[in-house]
């Protein structure tokens, strides 16, 4: 038998062992281990974070040329390799592999993007109010930026992160889902070999409890930015507000899909397979509310039973899968425990609710539609985050939208329509960071910002060009 393969954390322009090591399987195949990956300790995440801190001076006010070289490098190696690192993603995450492909071929381009924002980084000259003085306005780097990622895109987040990061003069300690380090130590080892100066990015992976809290209480922290559940959110974001460190926060959502009576069915059976069931439903931006008005719900409902009865579950790398599978056993057993609540509250169930058995022990489930529910329902409020959607009638459009905007989330909300007036109604009033019209509530571009309303998102957003908003700070400069 071959022996597994070991990957260390990334400190200091050094590979360096872990304190211990965990094993990344394939949920699609629980025989097949991907490898064991170090688990930091406290001293190792405190030895990154001072690496990080003794190289921002020099990586701070480096040529910008070098620094767009170095990003356009690592993206270039990204899309170049996008089949085999597709292929680690879907193992280790168990997005099917087209997905997963598409999801690389985006972290690629999202570094090719910030290599150009090197060199397009702006600021003002103003006239002074007091004759004889000119005031300058300029951005500078945040400093050292600690980057929490979620497993649910395992490279497309720390892409999002890192490349920002990089390209605004910023040093990078990044702790990766501890379910998905696969995927961010190939990133490392690419960034590796970029010509990024040591120090400059460091990999720690290791558990939240222990690596993410070194970096999110460490005074030589300058900022955070995580992804991943509201309550560790808060948490984390009353910890740097209290040490006046800066904290991004993208969390959790339930994003609504409205249905109006004018939609083209076979467009909205489409839009809502796709928002609630594709990548597993795992998305913070999937949609499991689907607000659907009364003289188009019953067709809906069919509609939906009948397209679903075409999705095939299965391995994440087998050519006719569709849906691969759920990420995890912890995970499993909590849309298990959902789709128990949605029976036990009343709900009707329409199609799936069990599992599915496959050639390989895995983490297959079936997906879920209910029907019948109200929106006072645990289905109907709570993000269940696996592929479990439900259904509620209302009478109208002003009740689809009241209802949509009932919910302590604000990421994104969709909308299926052939009405102008209803469409343009809806951008304007639908209360979520992003709003989709006849598309699915899943599925972003990298060079536009992304980020939500109310509980689903806290600080500056990410991506694009507003991703300096959080890794750079404002200087003004006023000259005699």
């Amino acid at each position: 038998m071959a022996e597994t393969k070991r990957f260390e954390n990334f400190i200091g322009g050094e590979w360096v062992a872990g304190a211990t090591y965990s094993v990344n399987r394939n949920p699609s195949d629980l025989a097949d281990v991907i490898g064991e990956f170090a688990q930091a300790d406290a001293a190792q995440v405190e030895q990154a974070i001072a690496a990080a801190r003794a190289a921002f001076p020099a990586w701070s006010t480096s040529g910008i040329q070098a620094r767009s070289d170095s990003l356009d490098k690592i993206g270039s190696e990204i899309l170049a390799r996008r089949e085999e690192l597709g292929t680690l993603l879907a193992r280790e995450e168990g997005k099917t592999l087209p997905e997963a492909i598409g999801e690389v071929s985006r972290a690629g381009n999202i570094f090719k993007y910030f290599a150009g924002e090197c060199l397009r980084q702006a600021g003002e000259v103003l006239a002074s109010v007091r004759p004889g003085v000119s005031v300058e306005v300029t951005r500078e780097a945040l400093g050292v930026v600690g980057l929490i990622t979620p497993w649910n895109f395992p490279i497309a987040i720390p892409a999002w992160k890192i490349a920002p990061a990089l390209a605004y003069g910023n040093c990078v300690v990044i702790k990766p889902a501890d379910l998905v380090p696969g995927c961010a130590w190939a990133i490392a080892e690419i960034i590796s070999r970029s010509g990024i100066p040591a120090g400059v990015f460091n990999l720690v992976m290791g558990s939240g409890r222990v690596v993410g809290d070194v970096i999110v209480n460490s005074p030589k922290v300058d900022g955070v930015s995580f992804t991943g559940s509201v309550g560790v959110g808060r948490s984390i974001a009353a910890t740097c507000v209290g040490r006046q460190a800066k904290v991004q926060l993208e969390m959790g959502g339930k994003n609504p899909q409205i249905i109006l009576d004018d939609a083209d069915l076979k467009t909205a059976v489409e839009l809502a397979v796709q928002s609630a069931f594709y990548s597993t439903g795992q998305r913070c931006t999937a949609s499991s509310r689907l607000i659907v008005t009364a003289g188009i719900h019953d067709k809906f409902v069919e509609a939906m039973a009948e397209r679903m009865r075409s999705i095939k579950v299965g391995h994440a790398l087998h050519k006719d899968t569709d849906i691969g599978p759920v990420v995890s056993q912890s995970q499993l057993d909590q849309d298990l425990r959902y789709i128990d609540i949605g029976r036990d509250e009343g709900a009707r169930l329409v199609s799936g609710g069990g599992l599915v058995t496959c050639d390989t022990e895995g983490y297959f489930l079936a997906p879920t539609l209910f029907a019948d529910s109200s929106a006072d329902m645990r289905i109907s409020r709570e993000e269940i985050f696996g592929p479990v959607a439900n259904v509620v009638r209302v009478a109208d459009y002003e009740a689809a939208l009241a209802m949509a905007n009932d919910t302590e989330f604000g990421l994104s909300a969709g909308i299926a329509t052939t009405s102008l007036k209803y469409a343009n109604h809806f951008k304007r009033h639908a209360q979520a960071g992003m709003v989709m019209v006849n598309l699915p509530t899943a599925g972003v571009d990298y060079h536009v910002p992304f980020g939500g309303r109310k509980g689903s998102s806290y600080g500056s957003r990410e991506q694009g060009r507003y991703a300096q908003e959080f890794y750079t700070t404002v200087k003004t400069t006023y000259i005699g």
